[in-house]
């Protein structure tokens, strides 16, 4: 067993109540200019926490077109590392806003690597949940040399079975009410693929069917999130809830501009990256055979399955694992 392992099981025996670091503020900000001039100018945010000579680490949000929130710098030691937090092309406080223009897996890809060469990072440990998932395997399959360890939440590797789950025959059958508000906006004879005639609506020129589709989108996402309905987690026609809706849709109607089962077939060039899955038992939006599947495909990753929890990254038995995680990947070499 390697030490970044060993320091894992060390922090497991200790576990403490399964509560988030206290928050903190960046101790550094800034808009970082990325691509070749061919793509509307793109600008991500970033920032950085915690301890400046503390271990590397990087937050992946989900979505794709979602956003980095105060609350995800509390997922390490703010004393033991150097967070690095940004907001993916079209989103949060990148610029421009929902832009799909030159906005692809790749792109995102060679995006952390403009921003480890910006920050002065030789390696980090990455820590993503379902899409920040899947973008953190995609990062490390192309540089394994700069990933110290990774940490994922509800695997997500975009295959067509995942899609199909969650868009069009799956998860319909567990939340029926809320997959007829779902479908909703589509036209009965469009049904048939309804990434595509969200998609559709969601590039429209008419602002008003984009945001009722980003609505309905959100809103369906979000009644999976959890097995008990809460609160709202998006908020209606807010310029948030279509950069992710646009943005997902996007993705989605190119399967995420990834081979289909890429990431798990290349599971071979994670060799050596030690690993931890934390999986809710009762994931709705990615369900627990994708992470089992992963886990199949890369032995040297743990995959922890939580019962009683969803996709939600709040629930206790998530946060305990997560945070688990990260205090036994400080000072990861």
């Amino acid at each position: 067993m390697n030490a970044a392992l060993q320091r894992l099981d060390a922090a497991r025996s200790r576990q403490r109540a399964p509560t988030l670091y206290p928050a903190i503020e960046p101790y550094a900000s800034g808009t970082l200019r990325v691509g070749d001039g061919d793509d509307c100018g793109h600008q991500i945010y970033w920032e950085r926490c915690g301890n400046p000579q503390g271990t590397p680490a990087l937050f992946l949000h989900g979505g794709p077109g979602g956003a980095c929130a105060a609350r995800d710098r509390r997922w390490f030691d703010p004393e033991r590392y150097s967070i690095v937090l940004f907001d993916q092309r079209g989103c949060g406080r990148s610029r421009p806003h929902a832009s799909l223009q030159a906005n692809t897996t790749a792109h995102l890809i060679k995006d952390m690597e403009s921003l480890r060469s910006h920050c002065g990072i030789e390696r980090w440990v990455l820590l993503g949940g379902s899409w920040g998932a899947a973008l953190a395997l995609a990062y490390a399959q192309s540089h394994p040399e700069r990933v110290a360890a990774m940490v994922l939440r509800g695997v997500f590797t975009s295959r067509k079975s995942e899609l199909r789950w969650l868009y069009q025959e799956g998860a319909s059958l567990l939340f029926p009410q809320a997959w007829e508000r779902f479908l909703a906006p589509i036209p009965a004879a469009e049904r048939q693929d309804l990434i595509a005639a969200y998609h559709a609506l969601l590039t429209s020129a008419d602002v008003t069917l984009q945001m009722r589709a980003a609505n309905a989108w959100c809103a369906w996402e979000d009644r999976l999130a959890t097995r008990y309905p809460e609160p709202p987690g998006y908020v209606e026609d807010d310029p948030a809830t279509l950069a992710l809706a646009r943005i997902e849709a996007h993705y989605f109607k190119h399967d995420s501009f990834l081979e289909e089962g890429q990431l798990i077939a290349n599971a071979s060039l994670l060799h050596g990256i030690p690993c931890v899955m934390v999986q809710g038992r009762d994931d709705a939006i990615t369900p627990p055979v994708t992470a089992r599947d992963l886990a199949r495909a890369w032995p040297q990753a743990l995959l922890q399955i939580v019962p009683d929890a969803g996709h939600a990254s709040s629930a206790a038995g998530i946060v305990q694992g997560l945070i688990a995680a990260t205090d036994g990947f400080a000072f990861a070499q």
